[in-house]
């Protein structure tokens, strides 16, 4: 049998205390703690519908990822709390009230005044309008004037005339109509 290390013979169990020779010795090792990571909550992701974006939390209750979510959320909160209200009872009563009182005020709104025109309208007079789209009196001379066509040969142009008519089939029409407009 081999003696024990740190046991004498006439004992049967190590002393109480520290070995003799222990496995680590403090003056060979340097103190140095294990550094631990800052708390760093996992990725959440952002409660508001139609942003589910992730982030990450900078404080436990955290549920939205940027202010303007927020603010979104707690329209839409308000929103649906109205909801809520009007489908009870009282409600429902509130906004009867509230329906009929404007519906009274329409009534007893006066007209509105017409308004007193500071300034007389602007009218334009028809020579002076067209001024800009006339000719000179010089530049006419030189345009020959077109003939003279009657209202019926402007009307009946594209009728057919009978088989047999030969071409001066429409002159009675012409005779007798006495217009003299240019078209």
């Amino acid at each position: 049998m081999v003696p024990l290390q740190g046991l004498s013979f006439w004992e049967s169990s190590p002393p109480m205390g520290p070995t003799e020779n222990p496995t680590r010795h403090r003056k060979n090792q340097v103190a140095r703690r294990r550094k631990r990571r800052a708390w760093r909550p996992r990725l959440r992701t952002c409660l508001l519908k139609g942003c589910e974006q992730k982030f990450h939390p900078r404080q436990a209750r955290q549920r939205y990822c940027s202010k303007g979510c927020r603010v979104a959320a707690r329209k839409w909160s308000r929103w649906k709390a109205q909801q809520r209200y009007r489908e009870t009872t009282a409600g429902q009563q509130k906004r009867n009230g509230q329906s009929r009182r404007y519906r009274e005020r329409l009534k007893n709104r006066k007209p509105p005044k017409p308004e007193a025109v500071s300034e007389p309208a602007r009218v334009i007079t028809p020579e002076h309008f067209f001024r800009t789209y006339l000719r000179p009196a010089g530049l006419l001379r030189a345009i020959p004037a077109p003939a003279a066509k009657s209202l019926a040969a402007l009307l009946l142009r594209r009728v057919p005339a009978r088989a047999g008519a030969g071409c001066g089939a429409r002159t009675a029409l012409e005779t007798g109509a006495h217009l003299s407009r240019t078209y």
